[in-house]
């Protein structure tokens, strides 16, 4: 797998050299991850203080995915809290403290997307709280503004790595009837308001174009119609990428690499829950989504189309709960890491009904296993 360059002004690419032909090849490739719901219930809050000063801190939460985060070139995930600041409190108004941010950027993460349901939950303080906290650490987000001008000039959000340019674009289907206030934004999902952003992206002539649409139906792992026919509207309309989040359960992935004329495009209807403390069957783990692609007379390529099934590990250690987000393939065959057997029976459970879904449902997405020594497609 190719690893990210940290380079501290820009990202280039290197020209590889065919000897003894007088000329050089050079080819510019990039891998591109996604990751779903990171939430901020309160046990995940209450697990990062340290009760002595009153910090926190999350970045045990994410020991066991880093090495995977970090591996690819522009990693994206989409923050379902407000970085309010205090009283810190989870469902059904989340307010998580900045440290979950930090974490996010120290695990490897590249650009956390922040229109979602939950995204007005604090009002005003809320959404510009998250701005505000997310500009301090030096992490691109999209999805909410804090007011026309700023969106004007900072949307769409372009992300170059290895020489290639992304153009990222974020919106929810809603905020939970919660209002919000002017001069705010929050990117709303809205067909025709979507399409004038994908030409507005174009004019900027990026080499590639990615929604991240918070939307569909809570809990259902199968897409609505109108997922179907909005994703395969915005790619007709010059998206390359549709990726899903809001149902806290993983959805099928489609690749179109056949005679379709949306032929090289994907989507993936919904990524599930990447962090958070839901427990139910389904919810307790998603898929981190891995698309390569090369660039090809000017032209963008998708090679090929993974995921990793993920499951969130919540062991009571020194009696305090602990989060871990675990890459199942891992530690589906080392029960003895888990610290209860009932505990290793609940993500067998998850990897079982996960593999039926996709397995029956996706498209030309395979997914990730691990050998005991390097991933590889099953």
């Amino acid at each position: 797998m190719l690893r990210k360059a940290i380079i501290t002004v820009c990202f280039i690419y290197l020209p590889v050299s065919i000897l003894g032909q007088g000329f050089a090849v050079s080819e510019q490739r990039l891998s591109l991850l996604f990751m779903g719901d990171i939430m901020g219930h309160d046990s995940q809050i209450w697990a990062a203080e340290d009760l002595a000063t009153h910090t926190y801190n999350y970045d045990e939460v994410f020991s066991y995915i880093k090495p995977l985060i970090s591996e690819a070139d522009l990693a994206i995930a989409n923050l379902e809290v407000t970085l309010a600041g205090p009283p810190y409190k989870g469902y059904p108004q989340f307010s998580s403290p900045a440290a979950l941010a930090v974490a996010c950027k120290n695990a490897g993460i590249d650009c956390l997307v922040t229109a979602n349901n939950h995204s007005a939950d604090r009002g005003k303080r809320g959404i510009s709280g998250t701005i505000f906290r997310l500009d301090s650490i030096g992490m691109p987000h999209t999805g909410t503004f804090t007011d026309q001008a700023s969106k004007d000039k900072l949307q769409p959000l372009i992300l170059t790595r290895n020489g290639i340019s992304v153009a990222i674009l974020n919106y929810t289907y809603g905020t939970n009837g919660i209002n919000v206030p002017a001069p705010l934004i929050v990117n709303m999902l809205d067909k025709n308001f979507v399409s004038g952003d994908i030409e507005k992206a174009k004019a900027v002539n990026p080499d590639l174009i990615v929604l991240l649409l918070h939307w569909g139906t809570e809990y259902d792992t199968v897409p609505s119609p109108g997922q179907t026919a909005m994703a395969e509207y915005f790619l007709s309309k010059g998206a390359d990428l549709v990726i899903g989040s809001h149902p806290h359960v993983i959805q099928k992935m489609v690749w179109y690499n056949d005679g379709s004329p949306l032929r090289n495009k994907a989507v993936v209807y919904s990524l599930g829950n990447f962090l958070s403390n839901q427990r139910k069957p389904r919810t307790d783990g998603g898929s981190m989504v891995r698309i390569e692609l090369v660039k090809d007379g000017g032209r963008m390529k998708i090679t090929s189309a993974g995921y990793y099934l993920t499951w969130v590990y919540t062991p009571m250690l020194k009696y305090q709960k602990r989060f871990y987000i675990l890459p199942c393939s891992e530690f589906e065959n080392r029960s003895s890491f888990f610290a209860k057997e009932s505990e290793y029976e609940q993500m067998k459970t998850f990897i079982k009904d996960s593999r039926t879904l996709l397995n029956k449902q996706n498209v030309s997405f395979r997914e990730y296993i691990y050998d005991g020594n390097n991933w590889h497609f099953n």
